[in-house]
């Protein structure tokens, strides 16, 4: 968890080149995004609570800027990969809540058609490749990715997403070794909440200084961020996004951020291994919707009465995907082997004789 205090003084990331190029309108669509996801993860918890979604749930309440900072950044050719805290990620590469909340319901109309959950959110068609439920698996897809953009030529970057408790994983560090060794346009985002799936980071990792340091031993350039900032966020990530794109130079961005419930909602400690007066200092002091709103009003771009009209719309928007989830059918028996194997899927010689191996 960061050392900051409400008290540390602060740079001001609003005069850098990529915050100062925003419009009024987009300042304020980057509060949608942020309520939009708050208020998906509120009502989930709520139809979770009450036995209507099953599995884990994995929420995203008080990282809003990391998702939406970072992924504001990219481009036509920019891609990225996460693991199970993924819904953020996915409303703000684009994904509608319909297909994302009829997925947590297990409904066909899901955008995995029911048969992932919470941890397996998808969308390669917006350049999201998941959601992915094995701690730090998503580390070594992610630098796929930057690879098939360096053959292929275009000039885009892999944005891949990984926990502070995943960084001692050895597929991540493998990763990263390739990454540096070829020169792959990846940038790492580490969403440092401070507890992994329950210890806090100095009871579970060795470092130095931060956690992102440890780029330097693969001779990569790294970061910390203020997660509560969203100009900061974006600032920094833009150069390391740049970076990639235009160098093919991999880099570590460590953000220090802060969830307001547990690992997912079965974790039933989370209130013991931190203090609720920890929790309420984050909410009041460094809660990044709350800051951002403040922000937005000192600048005079909007009126608190119109940002409440957005959030109002954002939870509207929430109760909808919910009556469509409900009303979604279930998957089908018939479909079950549906989307596992190419072989079913294209009714293929070895589909009908169940050999779905290279052995012939």
């Amino acid at each position: 968890m960061s050392s900051v205090t409400a008290d540390t003084p602060r740079l001001d990331f609003a005069g850098s080149p990529i915050n100062k190029a925003l419009t009024a309108e987009q300042k304020i669509e980057l509060f949608r995004k942020m309520v939009r996801i708050r208020r998906f993860e509120q009502i989930a918890l709520k139809y979770y609570n009450a036995g209507r979604i099953g599995g884990f749930l994995h929420l995203y309440i008080g990282q809003e800027s990391v998702a939406v900072g970072t992924l504001s950044l990219c481009g036509e050719n920019d891609h990225n990969i996460t693991a199970y805290r993924c819904h953020g990620h996915a409303i703000m590469s684009g994904m509608e809540m319909n297909p994302l909340m009829a997925e947590l319901f297990g409904k066909a109309t899901g955008c995995s058609k029911g048969k992932g959950g919470s941890m397996h959110f998808f969308a390669p068609d917006k350049n999201f490749w998941g959601g992915h439920g094995i701690v730090g698996g998503q580390t070594p897809l992610g630098l796929g990715l930057a690879y098939g953009l360096k053959y292929l030529g275009r000039e885009g970057a892999a944005l891949c997403y990984l926990g502070d408790g995943a960084v001692n994983q050895g597929a991540f560090h493998e990763s990263l070794n390739i990454a540096a060794l070829f020169e792959l346009p990846v940038v790492y985002v580490i969403e440092n909440n401070g507890y992994s799936m329950g210890t806090s980071q100095k009871r579970s990792s060795s470092y130095r200084g931060c956690l992102a340091q440890r780029a330097e031993g693969y001779d990569m350039e790294w970061d910390v961020i203020d997660g509560s900032d969203l100009y900061e966020v974006r600032a920094k990530t833009h150069i390391a996004l740049e970076r990639a794109r235009k160098e093919h130079k991999p880099a570590i961005l460590e953000i220090n951020t802060y969830r307001y419930y547990g690992h997912s909602i079965a974790d039933a400690n989370h209130k013991k291994y931190r203090s609720p007066e920890e929790i309420e200092d984050y909410k009041t002091n460094f809660d990044p919707i709350r800051l951002w709103r403040k922000r937005l009003v000192a600048e005079g771009i909007i009126t608190d009465e119109q940002l409440d009209a957005i959030d109002k719309e954002a939870a509207a928007e929430a109760t909808a995907a919910v009556k469509f989830a409900e009303e979604s059918p279930i998957p089908t028996i018939e479909s079950i082997m549906d989307d596992v194997y190419w072989e079913t899927d294209n009714q293929t010689p070895a589909s009908k004789i169940g050999q779905h191996f290279f052995t012939d």
